[in-house]
């Protein structure tokens, strides 16, 4: 079961059910409710059952999957990003192989709910950043009780440069307009494949031809989602819930940077695809 938030041709914002030909509304009831239920599959088939009309997919805008929450990152987490991070730096990479090591793992602040793109939206490349990147992550959705409730797309746009110049710029890095992307839905917990089987694709298109491909699963990962969650929780709370980032494991060569203009598409098993162009912000 895959939960949406949609712009009607009219401008209306609804919640929604995304079906296979188009988008089932639940009016009257935020996204937000429905994750932060207790049993979040139950409260949708509730609605399903007693309200809602179907919209065509042509008929709908997909909006980025989010509304009150703050979006976290996870870094490091792959041994090909602990690889990057090493390359980029300049005096700093064994921190990075230290963190890849320890029970500790990184995480950061990434954005505000405004600060998030939709899909089709444009993402952002710095105009002071000559190596920038996207980040084709699984996003956590995740319950004030610090539950994963569902599972999203993330795009976590870097620049590579700025943070390998001195890991302390990492804000000025990761947090920028247009810095991340969410969607096009959110998958409910249960509803998602084994671990294992969760597989994330990365496309850069530029100027209709494909530079850069790569894919890489979930089980790669050296990091259990749960415990980045117990982490990100541990002396923190998130009363309207919180969406996390769990890294990247695919990384363009060290000699690609995006361009104005480039198209970004991310697939992840069980969610959908993810597409976004690439501007200046």
């Amino acid at each position: 079961m895959q939960l949406c938030k949609i712009q009607l041709a009219d401008g209306k914002l609804e919640t929604g059910v995304r079906l296979d030909q188009g988008v089932r509304i639940l009016p009257g009831v935020s996204l937000s409710q429905l994750l932060h239920a207790a049993d979040p599959a139950l409260a949708v088939q509730h609605h399903l059952a007693t309200q809602g009309t179907t919209v065509p997919l042509n008929g709908v805008t997909f909006c980025a999957p989010v509304d009150q929450q703050e979006i976290w990152a996870a870094g490091v987490t792959y041994k090909r990003s602990q690889e990057a991070r090493e390359r980029e730096s300049v005096g700093a990479g064994r921190f990075y192989d230290l963190v890849y090591r320890a029970d500790r793992p990184e995480l950061f602040f990434k954005a505000t709910p405004r600060r998030v793109r939709a899909p089709g939206e444009k993402v952002c490349i710095r105009r002071d950043s000559r190596w920038s990147v996207p980040e084709p992550e699984v996003a956590l959705v995740i319950s004030p009780a610090l539950k994963i409730v569902g599972y999203t797309i993330g795009n976590d746009m870097s620049a590579r440069d700025i943070e390998g110049e001195n890991p302390l710029y990492l804000p000025q890095a990761k947090v920028f307009t247009g810095a991340c992307s969410l969607g096009p839905v959110i998958t409910l917990a249960d509803q998602m494949p084994a671990r294992e089987q969760i597989e994330i694709r990365l496309v850069i298109e530029r100027a209709g031809r494909t530079v850069y491909e790569g894919n890489t699963s979930v089980g790669a990962m050296a990091r259990r989602f749960e415990d980045l969650v117990d982490w990100l929780g541990r002396e923190n709370s998130f009363p309207d819930g919180a969406i996390l980032l769990t890294g990247t494991g695919l990384v363009p060569p060290d000699d690609f940077t995006l361009a104005v203009g480039d198209r970004v598409r991310i697939a992840v098993t069980g969610v959908g695809e993810l597409v976004n162009e690439v501007a200046h912000p």
